[in-house]
């Protein structure tokens, strides 16, 4: 988050989970990628091939 927002930033880990939500609702139509949760480190995109 500090490196996309900034250390000042006063956003929350709800912001980052509804911009999450966000890009999951615009790519739901592409089998070809994803955003997955990795418990403990955060999110990541995975391209499928």
């Amino acid at each position: 988050m500090d490196e996309i927002w900034g250390m000042d930033s006063e956003s929350g880990w709800e912001t980052v989970t509804v911009h999450i939500g966000r890009l999951r609702k615009r790519f739901e139509g592409w089998p070809e990628f994803e955003i997955v949760s990795v418990r403990g480190l955060g999110y990541k995109a995975v391209k499928h091939v």
